[in-house]
């Protein structure tokens, strides 16, 4: 309290609000008990858990089979050096899916009379690949299309696995840039064209800029799901990192390196999951009313807002 009775100020020199300060200390020590009982639940929990599992009465045959450390730090060099494979298949396959899911997107999206066929076979597809199982698309492409024995089609299992990717992930992500491109409201295409720009202007300047980013997080989590599916191909014969697994356990005996391999997935792909958590929550964020700030006040030419300030 101040000398005149009322409320002591802030280190702002405003007046305080008399129980402020209890107010802030009840919300620290809330959120400190919240912590304690997450992380006491949480303990709890996995302690049970454990306890189950290690007194389980399979638990040795597990233990011996899956957690042997000599074979587990013996084989992780080789299946590292075999996830390179992985990250290749990843990395082509992930720019042709970008341009060919764009390229669907667009015809699909399309209302022109003149591109029905072409807005009709990006239809067919898509609900082509996203009917088919991708392991059935891997097996026809890297068996059938080689047994053909055509003259010119190169029968390296490695470049079927990345069109079968592609072929797969196209139908996939071309949804995602449709849902982006159908959330920019109309009047942004019918602004551009009134400034001029045509069709395929106001597309490619005005709407796909906005909608690409609108899509960015769930681009990310498709292409966490082709990072993991890139085990797949290991069915035609890929040597990357789960067929190197099969390889050692067949020489072990032992399932160990397919922890191995668990763990490098791991590793990878939690951090690209975090970013897009957090890509989610900055863009709800900017969507959010009022997030940001204030718009500037709309005024008439020559004029100030009223409280702008300054000599008028």
């Amino acid at each position: 309290m101040t000398a005149a009775g009322g409320p002591e100020p802030d280190r702002g020199g405003r007046p305080g609000l008399p129980g402020s300060r209890t107010r802030r200390h009840d919300d620290r020590g809330s959120a400190v008990r919240s912590t304690l009982v997450a992380l006491v639940s949480t303990f709890v929990v996995f302690g049970i858990l454990a306890y189950v599992v290690v007194n389980s009465s399979g638990w040795p045959a597990v233990q011996a089979s899956f957690f042997d450390a000599d074979i587990f730090w013996s084989s992780l060099p080789g299946i590292v050096q075999a996830f390179w494979v992985n990250v290749q298949l990843f990395l082509i396959a992930e720019v042709l899916i970008l341009g060919l899911a764009l390229v669907l997107a667009i015809a699909r999206s399309s209302t022109s009379p003149v591109l029905f066929p072409i807005r009709l076979m990006a239809t067919v597809y898509v609900d082509v690949f996203r009917a088919l199982p991708g392991v059935l698309v891997i097996y026809i492409l890297g068996f059938g299309i080689v047994g053909l024995n055509l003259p010119g089609v190169p029968t390296d299992p490695f470049v079927w696995a990345i069109v079968a990717l592609t072929l797969i992930y196209s139908a996939y992500v071309s949804e995602v840039y449709r849902a982006g491109i159908a959330s920019i409201h109309p009047s942004q295409a019918a602004a551009a064209r009134s400034l001029g720009l045509s069709q395929a202007q106001a597309l490619r300047h005005v709407v796909l800029p906005q909608a690409i980013r609108r899509v960015v997080p769930p681009l990310l989590n498709d292409f966490i799901g082709l990072q993991k599916d890139t085990v797949l191909v290991s069915y035609i014969g890929v040597v990357e990192i789960f067929r190197q697994s099969q390889i050692v356990e067949a020489g072990t005996f032992n399932f160990t390196p397919y922890l191995a391999t668990a763990l490098v997935f791991l590793v990878v792909t939690i951090p690209l999951a975090r970013l897009t958590d957090w890509l989610v929550q900055r863009e709800a964020k900017r969507a959010r009313p009022g997030a940001g700030a204030p718009p500037p006040a709309v005024t008439l030419a020559g004029t100030r807002p009223p409280g702008a300030g300054g000599v008028r």
